[in-house]
């Protein structure tokens, strides 16, 4: 893996240097650890200017191929690398919680997040708990609650609807010891609120793997704060969705470069709200 942008400032040679290029690169391309990866996917301080008047620090994680597609028959393991799932790691190494879309979670079969022993002490400085809780959003509650997710997480799972959803459903999950938590006042969530509700229970480092109608929301709704977005050199074809697929915004909002990785052909960006 080597670092495209931000490039280091280049080294200044003494004078009395011989043939010396200045400003060469360094073209090292070389396995990063997991230590060098979480530092250049830290999230903001609370302090950072750019947090003001921010509850939370919501990101996004999503991998798309080359023509545009945000998976193949329905998963985006196809689309995915070595280094993918590497920095997929530690961007749930370093969140509070992980907010997802029931339909991602049925389509890829989500379980707990699990903790692991490479992010304990960072994790443990921060003040987090061993592993991140997974939020999953839904209208409906069209889940099976007796799944691992909802019966073996280190933290609990936690279920964002709207006050509108199903009361049975409602009364169901709660029976099988979920924790229902109302962002809405229709039957489905309001994505601007769930910053602020997550944030008032501790999670303010929250990421979103998707699908991609739940992070067309998120950013329609102003709440996205930043997109990590890997693109795969592949071309899938089909009909699969854009990595956002949700209504359109009045003007195309701006975000701005943070940083790029490339290893191996795939890119590993990083945009922030500008």
């Amino acid at each position: 893996m080597r670092r495209l942008f931000p490039l280091s400032a280049p080294s200044v040679p003494a004078p009395d240097a011989e043939n010396t290029v200045v400003g060469a690169l360094d073209p090292t391309d070389r396995e990063w650890t997991l230590d060098e990866l979480a530092d250049a996917y830290a999230y903001p301080a609370a302090d950072d200017p750019v947090r003001s008047g921010r509850t939370g620090w919501l990101r996004a994680n999503m991998v798309s191929s080359v023509d545009g597609a945000a998976h193949h028959e329905g998963r985006s393991q196809p689309l995915s690398s070595d280094a993918d799932m590497r920095i997929f790691g530690v961007l749930r190494g370093l969140a509070d919680a992980v907010v997802v879309g029931a339909e991602t979670v049925r389509q890829e079969g989500y379980r707990p997040a699990r903790a692991r022993e490479a992010f304990a002490a960072r994790r443990a400085a921060a003040g987090q708990g061993p592993a991140p809780a997974i939020a999953v959003v839904t209208a409906g509650l069209g889940l099976d609650f007796t799944l691992p997710l909802f019966t073996e997480p280190l933290a609990p799972t936690l279920v964002l609807t709207g006050a509108g959803a199903p009361a049975d459903r409602v009364a169901e999950a709660r029976a099988a010891g979920v924790e229902v938590l109302f962002a809405g006042e229709g039957q489905g969530v309001d994505p601007a609120r769930v910053a602020g509700l997550l944030a008032g229970r501790g999670h303010t480092r929250l990421l979103t793997e998707g699908g991609p109608m739940l992070l067309g929301q998120f950013a329609a709704a102003g709440a996205l704060d930043e997109l990590c977005l890997s693109l795969a050199p592949v071309v899938a074809v089909g009909d699969a969705p854009r990595i956002m697929n949700g209504p359109a915004v009045p003007v195309p909002e701006r975000f701005a470069l943070a940083s790029v990785l490339e290893e191996a052909g795939f890119l590993f960006t990083r945009y922030r709200r500008s």
